[in-house]
């Protein structure tokens, strides 16, 4: 990790979450993951207690709202740390997608949501969750939505179909995205973010989406939820009319640095991994897997893609920092998929330097595999992020795209 970006206040941090990780986290992780995650809830409820007595809880809030109170770039590197395992930010109340709504209630949600919602959730006693994509529309074009919210005096009449409303099943609300103003010459200013209450008459968990194979359940599970004539009150809805698309940038910003940062904390535990397979496997009475020249140059393009990606997140965070979300478009869009795809490769060299053992539930790297592989999708297609940066780049050179 770069000094530069060491504080202090992270430097005295680090090693008290690296403890908390091997004493607490790590000998439980893989049994957490691998039954049913609601047979895990009160040990996990007793190890997020733990954090709190520590004053490790919520890192991202501030000391005022019972967190640790750091910035972007500060939170950016215990988030790498945390995500050495797959539990790791959902035992310290960071994990998507209640991070991003703890951002936009905080933000743009009245008084009376706050109290009732956004307090609760700071607090880790309630989660919730995120309902925008639609499995009838194509998810790299965000504006193309079916879902609607029509206004029938003091309330929001809520119908449509989403999924991948991920942790849905025991959340306490969502916030849906739904268009409010179907005429709009303007696409990007026809949806809002409405928050609705579960359970509200007219919400249906559908399923646990089963992800190559694997349903899951509770904060471990993907949602096909469904909305048939669901009333909210005109009160739930999430800043201004028409202003869905600008909030939902507003969270994908600094969410996408969450993101990222995660990705390569999963990197460094699955790079350990390898290095400890390559080191202690041995291939005859002589020669141990990492004398095969292949491996080593696996291990050596591993390390450096890492440190490189690393290095281009935490330059995109202090530039977020420093001058906004905005201007660091460009940057977000290529940290997106270049981290994606370097997580992509780490697991995949991981995987086959274990070999058989790689493709069974003995070890992380298994469930990393199936559930990480979404990486190049969510949050927007690697081919979504690569064509805007390239139109941005081409745009300085005098072509014009309509």
């Amino acid at each position: 990790m770069t000094n530069f970006f060491l504080t202090e206040k992270v430097k005295a941090l680090l090693p008290a979450y690296q403890q908390f990780l091997k004493e607490e986290v790590y000998p439980i992780e893989l049994a957490a993951v691998t039954k049913p995650f609601r047979q895990s809830l009160p040990l996990l409820k007793n190890i997020r207690a733990k954090a709190k007595e520590k004053k490790l809880f919520a890192p991202h809030l501030s000391e005022k709202e019972g967190g640790v109170g750091l910035s972007l770039v500060e939170f950016a590197q215990v988030s790498e740390l945390l995500g050495t395992s797959p539990i790791g930010h959902y035992l310290f109340n960071c994990q998507a997608p209640d991070i991003g709504n703890m951002e936009l209630l905080h933000g743009y949600a009245s008084d009376e949501l706050k109290k009732i919602f956004l307090h609760p959730l700071m607090h880790g006693d309630i989660r919730s969750c995120f309902a925008m994509t639609e499995p009838e529309m194509a998810g790299s074009n965000p504006v193309q939505l079916s879902t609607t919210a029509v206004r029938e005096g003091n309330e929001y009449v809520i119908n449509g179909h989403k999924w991948f409303t991920s942790s849905a099943d025991g959340a306490s609300f969502t916030i849906v995205m739904a268009v409010t103003d179907a005429t709009n010459s303007n696409p990007y200013l026809r949806a809002s973010m409405i928050l609705v209450p579960i359970p509200t008459k007219g919400y249906e968990l559908i399923r646990n989406i089963p992800v190559m194979g694997e349903a899951g359940e509770d904060y471990m599970s993907h949602g096909e939820v469904r909305f048939t004539n669901c009333r909210v009150p005109v009160t739930h809805l999430i800043g201004e009319e028409g202003k869905g698309f600008a909030l939902a940038q507003a969270r994908l910003g600094p969410g996408r640095i969450h993101h990222c940062m995660r990705w390569i904390g999963i990197c460094e535990r699955v790079f350990d991994l390898m290095c400890q397979r390559a080191a202690t496997r041995k291939l005859d009475e002589h020669r141990m897997l990492g004398h095969q020249q292949i491996i080593q140059s696996w291990i050596a393009e591993c390390r450096a893609e890492i440190n490189a990606a690393r290095l281009m997140v935490l330059q995109t965070a202090h530039e977020m920092e420093l001058s906004g979300a905005k201007a660091v478009k460009d940057e977000v869009a290529a940290i997106k998929f270049y981290v994606a795809n370097v997580l992509a490769n780490v697991m995949d060299k991981a995987v086959q330097v274990h070999g058989g053992l790689g493709i069974t539930d003995d070890t992380l790297l298994s469930f990393w595999y199936r559930h990480e592989r979404a990486a190049r999708i969510y949050d927007g297609p690697d081919e979504v992020h690569k064509t805007s940066l390239a139109k941005s780049i081409l745009k300085k050179y005098g072509m014009s795209f309509k």
